[in-house]
């Protein structure tokens, strides 16, 4: 299975392609996709770079499944709208070309990488590289791309274990309380 990892970002967006086979994890490829060349004013123009950017990379990498990190809420709250924008126009390039997305937290995919989920960018590198047989750390970016891949790759025989339950034993992951939904 070819599984490929997106980190979005509106100024780079990181990318890391890895092969799963029985439980070894192969190196394919990882990057960037960047729009700091763009003015940021030209907030569709530089979603245009990404979602465009994401299409070529999932056309010449031909992977069979992605995994997105899914959106903290910052600070900013402008800032975290515009983090989902970039986020939205990946998963739009995403889908539009029939490709499974399945999201994890930074958290999540920090726990599974590092064994501890408040990790710095600095040691999810250094464990990307250790489990690929890197020969140098990639990108902060690239880095966090991949461990979304390698998070996947990892977790994705549980959730397809879980597709093929029969829907009568599994349990909603929404509870209902006082009319609301969490």
């Amino acid at each position: 299975m070819r599984i490929l990892g997106i980190d979005p970002g509106l100024r780079t967006t990181g990318f890391g392609v890895i092969d799963k086979e029985g439980a070894q994890l192969t190196y394919i490829a990882s990057g960037t996709i960047s729009t700091v060349q763009l003015d940021t004013g030209n907030l569709p123009a530089r979603l245009k770079v990404l979602f465009e950017g994401i299409k070529e990379v999932v056309q010449r990498y031909e992977p069979d499944e992605s995994s997105v990190e899914i959106v903290f809420v910052n600070v900013n709250p402008q800032a975290t709208l515009l983090l989902g924008q970039a986020r939205g126009a990946c998963i739009s390039a995403l889908v539009s070309l029939d490709l499974p997305v399945f999201e994890y937290t930074a958290l999540q995919m920090k726990q599974a990488i590092v064994g501890y989920g408040k990790a710095e960018k600095t040691q999810v590198q250094e464990m990307v590289k250790r489990l690929l047989n890197l020969p140098t750390l990639p990108g902060k970016d690239a880095a966090d791309a991949l461990g979304l891949a390698i998070s996947h790759a990892n977790s994705s025989h549980l959730l397809s274990s879980l597709a093929k339950t029969d829907s009568s034993l599994r349990k909603t992951s929404a509870m209902f309380k006082a009319g609301r939904t969490y």
